[in-house]
């Protein structure tokens, strides 16, 4: 870890900016730097202005994403000005990936994007500060009217071919199908825009993620070149699961922002399944709690791991900053009510549904349902049992639940007055295990 600072000879407002690095190194935050040291006499001497960027590439920004965001955040609640960069440019390209080459979207597309990526990064800043309010800012403003000469003179004179080709990326595209100029010349608009936003903001950081790392010191290096200003360059580790996978996955895919995308309860409940493992890593690097309550957190990890504090104290603060406080709390009526502790008819359909797109579950046609479903035959069917035969056993045991409501009946077949708003049934076998049947209605 980054020795912490002596602090005591600056103010209270220097000492708070300088010490948001020292937070960062705490937190696992800190991946590579180009000059730390001076980087702290900077924010001792006075606000940083910052930026990291956002390529719209898709509806909604996810996981990676947020770990840039609460960067940035603290940094603006160390008392610094962010840039919040929406690259409506750069979002028309895409960076290069090692996979293979981007499909281009529509300029309609991306715009559209663009707004929803807006609109996101408003929740996270702070833009009415008196004193360090965020400003908003795309690329595609100072780059739709630069001509092609124009770009190549003043901007790509100052790059190196071969050290472009060191990139990661563009190495293993060039030794598999190869990549197109558009990708390749994708390092030059990321340069330029932190060359724009120093000559219009006096921007003197931008922050990403430890796979950007190229692409941020050639910015740094066409500020110098250009401005023949030093500016400062900080990336974050990538998150990782234990077994060294990317984090922000699941069976059902990316965990996305937007809760159209990835349902608040999915969202909470994703957080509260994290692996005991990881949890320690994560509540350093999202949540805003005191160094001293994550570490009590962490100790209860180790100590009652079964109690699951850490993860539920992660699900809720990240639903709260994600999602609002409204939300979460409907969220956890709902996980309530799901395992018998409330009434499953209070809960909206949508949250209905979010909960059971995340449990096994199965659907029968409108045929098979007039035709009569038996219940151990709809728990073998979501797979909370075996076999047919499994599920009888299991009602006869007094383990199975249609509704909250236990069945007695080995025979028990499913009615209309089961189905909750009018096409779910809801199941669970015991305590934990919660699945669900979706009648077709053609």
């Amino acid at each position: 870890m980054w020795p912490v600072t002596e602090l005591t000879d600056l103010d209270p407002a220097a000492a708070r900016r300088v010490a948001v690095l020292d937070d960062l190194a705490w937190r696992g935050l800190i991946a590579t730097s180009t000059d730390l040291e001076a980087l702290r006499a900077d924010a001792a001497a006075g606000p940083i202005t910052l930026y990291c960027g956002f390529d719209p590439t898709a509806p909604s920004m996810h996981m990676g994403n947020l770990v840039q965001i609460l960067t940035v955040r603290r940094f603006q609640l160390a008392g610094h000005r962010p840039l919040a960069l929406v690259g409506g440019a750069t979002g028309l390209i895409g960076d290069p990936k090692e996979s293979g080459e981007r499909t281009l979207n529509p300029a309609e597309l991306v715009a559209e994007w663009v707004a929803r990526f807006r609109a996101q990064l408003e929740r996270f800043y702070d833009f009415d500060s008196p004193d360090n309010a965020a400003v908003m800012v795309n690329n595609y403003d100072w780059t739709q009217g630069l001509s092609t000469l124009e770009f190549l003179r003043d901007v790509g004179k100052h790059f190196s071919v071969n050290r472009m080709l060191d990139r990661e990326a563009v190495a293993a595209r060039l030794a598999g199908n190869g990549i197109s100029y558009t990708e390749f010349s994708y390092q030059l608009l990321q340069s330029y825009d932190y060359l724009q936003l120093h000559q219009q903001y006096g921007c003197t950081l931008q922050t990403g993620g430890s796979d950007q790392w190229g692409n941020i010191v050639a910015g740094v290096d066409l500020v110098r070149r250009v401005a023949g200003s030093r500016v400062h360059a900080l990336t974050t580790p990538l998150v990782t699961k234990s077994d060294g996978t990317k984090f922000g996955k699941t069976e059902s895919g990316t965990v996305w922002l937007d809760a159209e995308l990835t349902s608040p309860y999915a969202w909470y409940q994703f957080w509260l399944n994290t692996e005991d493992a990881i949890v320690p890593s994560l509540l350093r690097i999202f949540s805003f709690r005191s160094h001293e309550e994550i570490e009590a957190l962490e100790e209860s990890l180790r100590e009652r791991p079964q109690a699951r504090e850490a993860q539920r104290a992660l699900a809720e603060e990240l639903t709260d900053l994600v999602h609002g406080v409204a939300e979460r709390e409907r969220v956890e009526a709902a996980a309530k009510a799901l395992f018998g502790q409330g009434d499953v008819a209070d809960l909206d359909l949508a949250t209905l549904e979010a909960a059971l797109a995340e449990a096994p579950h199965a659907e029968v046609s409108a045929g098979e349902w007039a035709d009569g479903l038996g219940v151990a035959d709809a728990l073998a069917r979501t797979g909370l049992v075996a076999s047919k035969g499994a599920g009888r056993r299991t009602i006869a045991e007094g383990g199975a639940y249609v509704s909250n409501v236990r069945v007695s009946e080995q025979d028990a077949v499913l009615t209309g007055a089961d189905l909750l708003h009018g096409r779910w049934i809801l199941l669970r076998r015991g305590r934990r295990h919660i699945g669900g049947i979706r009648v077709s209605t053609t």
